[in-house]
């Protein structure tokens, strides 16, 4: 509890024991109408001055004005109802005054227990990402000292001792530790790095000392950006905020002008067309109380909450969602689109077949050795496979001119020889552009292949020379990942690649997923997903819900922005990632995917529970404080008490970890 919350409580407690010492004095009866105010005051004294600050700034209407109003009110009505000052105040000890200073008193004790609740859950959340470092450790002459982040620049060597945490991005230059990343990806596995790993901040050192060289300033690394988007997540409202926010500018003008004419209409007609008494103090009352039902303070307070809570439960489980928007979306998502390589599969590859072509002339070593060198420059994970499985990289062999082309593969001058390196459309565009027909070995080769792995074709001047066979591995959680969607609603599967057709087509057939387009460039990927956007039924997408691109973040950034709900997979350290989608996970378990849409649907739900609560209470209570059934305590209940209800109700959504 902060000093504020303690001061508040204080205030309460002495205006609760007063009131109650008070009902057994007895004195004269302007003195004891004297002391009656002075717990009134004491517990109500900031709603008043806030309603006099709303008039100021000419925002009034708000729930502050109406307590003012009704308490104020119920005094003002002791005095209305008789001509003797001293039998008014009789009638305002005993009812009115007490009523007022209990309605205040229960009204603080509403907002007490609604800040407590609110506080707390923002406590969780800042103790789930607590994330951000509070010093770096540098040398300086044999010794270590403490610095701020923010002063270290890149390529500095920092020190980081077992129980700390990571400061800013950068690569080990010596030590090796286990690393506990639950904060950032939610997993409670420990992750072991040596000399030559890339780390990234936010994380903690469980044992040993690692020295790190900086690769980013402390604002630009993964830890800070994190905790910018969490932190600002609020400013993307939801359209349910915004329906709030546009419900109480029309809805509080409204419920003002009804009790207007509740406290004058009724007695009007009483006096002018039935000629009986008009009865001013018994309608004005009911005005009042009709004032402090009305009150939308539950919606305005609890449906923030909700998302809030919400983000924050979702970054304890390593799901980072930039808005309540983009949250709300997510519980409408019934097709998934989903990236293969480093999404449904590790994104490690491995050369299992090399097989050169019949009639020309090359060895699989040379076969392998011209691929390598041509790919020596990119960071391609095939690339990589190539490098890794020729090994020789460093052999004194010459590449130059080496052109990326996209969609198609690399060409390369390596030792005077022209190497293309990639798919069909590669060897095709190859051999058209050295003078030669595509003789009908090379096209018989190249449809000859089935394989579960992906064919990487090499063309040496012009000359169809083989192709390597280079397969990934799906990871463990793919296939139960897919389940779980269609368990979690998502009706449509489907999966995008640039990878041949049986390749495709065998990982696609063994995880579960209901469409499979393979052989894409980067612009048809953009082309396929605005397609399946398309609310034509012969899509199959149904109207009022969303399709969510999962990719790697890095190559597929124009995928995740077309998309209506882009998530970046494996994102750790990742910009393109974190700039790109609209949720970011930071592990690649595809796993994540389905609770990401558990969490969002179960963040509605209760929206949803606390905007129908909260409405139907409001208006069964007007309806029976306006024909007199109710007076200021059910006011008040319907006030204080359904808030409480609701941000009880809305600090749910913190608690996502068996969805």
């Amino acid at each position: 509890m902060n000093k504020k919350q303690k001061n508040n409580l204080t205030r309460i407690i002495i205006a609760a024991v007063l009131l109650v010492v008070l009902h057994f004095v007895h004195l004269d009866r302007p003195i004891m109408f004297v002391l009656y105010l002075v717990p009134y005051l004491i517990v109500g004294y900031d709603i008043l001055k806030k309603a006099g600050k709303g008039i100021v700034n000419r925002q009034p209407l708000d729930e502050n004005l109406l307590m003012a109003i009704a308490t104020i009110g119920a005094i003002v009505l002791a005095l209305y109802r008789t001509n003797d000052f001293t039998e008014a105040v009789a009638v305002m000890l005993f009812y009115q005054v007490t009523e007022a200073v209990a309605v205040m008193l229960f009204y603080q004790v509403g907002e007490l227990f609604q800040s407590y609740a609110v506080g707390r859950s923002r406590r969780n959340i800042g103790e789930l990402m607590d994330i951000r470092p509070d010093y770096a450790n540098i040398e300086e002459d044999s010794e270590i000292t403490q610095v701020d982040p923010d002063e270290v620049e890149i390529g500095t060597i920092i020190i980081v001792q077992p129980g700390e945490k990571i400061p800013i991005d950068g690569v080990v230059v010596e030590g090796k530790a286990s690393l506990d990343t639950s904060a950032l990806t939610g997993e409670s596995v420990p992750r072991s790095v040596h000399e030559g790993d890339e780390v990234i901040s936010g994380c903690i050192n469980t044992n040993g000392v690692l020295r790190i060289r900086t690769t980013h300033e402390f604002d630009e690394s993964t830890a800070s950006k994190i905790l910018d988007m969490v932190e600002n997540a609020s400013s993307r409202k939801s359209r349910s905020e915004n329906f709030i926010s546009r419900f109480a500018r029309v809805y509080t003008p409204v419920v003002v002008i009804s009790a207007v004419a509740l406290a004058l209409i009724p007695p009007i007609v009483s006096m002018t067309a039935l000629g009986i008494e008009a009865g001013w103090g018994n309608w004005i009352y009911r005005a009042l109380t009709f004032l402090v039902i009305s009150c939308p303070c539950a919606l305005v307070i609890s449906i923030p909450l909700s998302f809030f809570a919400g983000i924050g439960g979702a970054s304890r489980e390593g799901i980072l969602v930039k808005g309540s928007n983009y949250l709300e979306a997510l519980s409408k998502v019934k097709t998934v689109v989903m990236d293969k390589t480093g999404t449904l599969t590790r994104g490690v590859f491995e050369v299992t077949s090399i097989c050169p072509a019949k009639a020309s002339g090359f060895t699989e070593e040379e076969l392998l050795h011209l691929a390598a060198h041509a790919e020596r420059h990119s960071s391609h994970p095939i690339a990589l496979a190539l490098l890794k499985a020729f090994g020789e990289e460093h052999d004194g062999c010459s590449v130059e001119d080496v052109e990326e082309i996209a969609g198609h593969g690399i060409r390369a001058n390596v030792d005077g020889r022209i190497v293309c390196v990639g798919n069909r459309k590669m060897v095709q565009k190859a051999m058209a552009e050295a003078g030669r027909d595509a003789q009908a070995d090379a096209l018989s080769e190249l449809a000859a292949p089935e394989t579960t792995g992906t064919l990487i074709h090499v063309v040496v001047d012009g000359i169809y020379a083989g192709y390597i066979i280079i397969s990934d591995v799906v990871k463990e959680t793919s296939a139960e990942a897919i389940q779980k969607m269609k368990a979690a609603g998502v009706t449509r599967q489907i999966m995008l690649t640039g990878d041949g057709q049986a390749a495709a087509e065998a990982v696609g057939k063994a995880l579960g997923m209901t469409e499979i387009y393979s052989e894409l460039l980067p612009g048809d990927k953009v082309a396929k997903v605005e397609s399946l956007l398309d609310p034509d039924p012969g899509n199959g997408k149904a109207k009022g819900s969303y399709l969510a691109f999962v990719g790697d973040g890095i190559n597929d950034a124009p995928v995740l922005s077309r998309a209506d709900i882009g998530i970046a997979m494996g994102a750790l350290g990742s910009d393109a990632a974190i700039e790109a989608a609209d949720v970011v996970l930071m592990d690649d378990d595809p796993l994540k995917i389905a609770k990401a849409i558990r969490i969002s649907r179960k963040c509605m739900r209760i929206v949803r529970e606390n905007i129908w609560f909260a409405i139907g209470i409001k208006v069964l209570c007007l309806l029976l404080c306006a024909i007199g059934a109710v007076g200021m305590w059910a006011a008040i209940f319907a006030d204080v008490g359904v808030m409480v209800i609701a941000v009880l109700n809305a600090i749910r959504t913190l608690f996502v970890k068996n969805l």
